[in-house]
């Protein structure tokens, strides 16, 4: 834990030093914590950028893809003269601009079932931003068999979706705290016309769902208010309206469940992709 916030901390942070659910000791918490946000596109931009504005003293940002023309309508974390470089060098250029005292952490590539409880095992809290089931079911198992809180978010169209996940802190009570598996069941299989280059997304879209992620996570790393943990939250952009799903463990999920089947990460239970992160 940080001992003390220097006088350029206490200036850079003042707005959340005044909160009394923050203060002097929640930030030394955010400055201490170890983010993983896997996507440098659409969710990871914003997401990325006020985790570094908040604070958050380490980031590691996961992307296997390059800045395209295309991108610039919503990944606000790129400009245009960031088209043809690596998302992840591009990211880390941006976010030093606006903290510098925050370290990220580049994982150029694609999360794997054989990289991927390496990659996150060093890191407090993971954030999926990714843009395909394949890596939302991978990343929802290896956190759960790592004990990390998971906060994962979707788009497309003009829809978007939050939620908070956290089997692993289950314990006695059996109606809390279920897995990305008891929400959605079994992985589906891979459409190639239900994807953001197909049917699009609105540009302001992940602008609204990478903020909300950014405070979930800044909650659960400060144990604050309520978690999104058994709700998930769905946002219709066209109607602007928030609906709010309860949601419970499933006794028979094959990761969290009483009897469960998936006890490690075997690859060749993952359906793979082309693409992990380009929302």
């Amino acid at each position: 834990m940080i001992e003390d916030l220097t006088d350029e901390q206490l200036e850079r942070y003042a707005r959340h030093l005044v909160l009394p659910e923050i203060g002097d000791e929640g930030q030394e918490k955010l400055l201490a914590a170890k983010v993983l946000v896997i996507g440098a596109g659409g969710l990871g931009s914003p997401l990325l950028l006020y985790l570094a504005a908040a604070g958050v003293g380490r980031l590691g940002v996961v992307d296997d893809d390059a800045v395209d023309l295309s991108n610039l309508q919503r990944q606000v974390l790129h400009n245009t003269d960031s088209i043809g470089r690596h998302k992840v060098e591009s990211a880390i250029q941006r976010l030093k601009q606006v903290n510098p005292e925050v370290e990220v952490t580049p994982h150029k590539g694609r999360l794997t079932p054989e990289t991927v409880m390496e990659v996150i095992a060093d890191y407090d809290l993971v954030c999926d931003g990714s843009d395909n089931f394949a890596t939302r079911y991978l990343v929802n198992d290896a956190c759960y068999l790592q004990g990390k809180t998971l906060v994962s978010a979707a788009i497309m169209r003009f829809d978007g979706q939050l939620s908070t996940f956290k089997a692993h802190a289950r314990h006695d009570h059996e109606e809390a705290h279920p897995c990305y598996r008891c929400l959605f069941g079994e992985q589906p299989e891979r459409d190639p016309k239900q994807s953001c280059a197909d049917v699009g997304v609105l540009a302001s879209l992940p602008g609204v769902m990478g903020s909300l992620q950014a405070t979930e996570v800044i909650k659960e790393l400060l144990e604050i208010g309520e978690s999104m943990s058994g709700r998930l939250l769905l946002y219709d952009a066209l109607s602007t309206t928030f609906r709010t799903i309860k949601a419970k463990p499933d006794p028979a999920c094959p990761l969290c469940g009483s009897q469960p089947t998936i006890t490690s990460i075997e690859p060749d239970f993952y359906r793979p992709e082309e693409a992990v992160c380009a929302t």
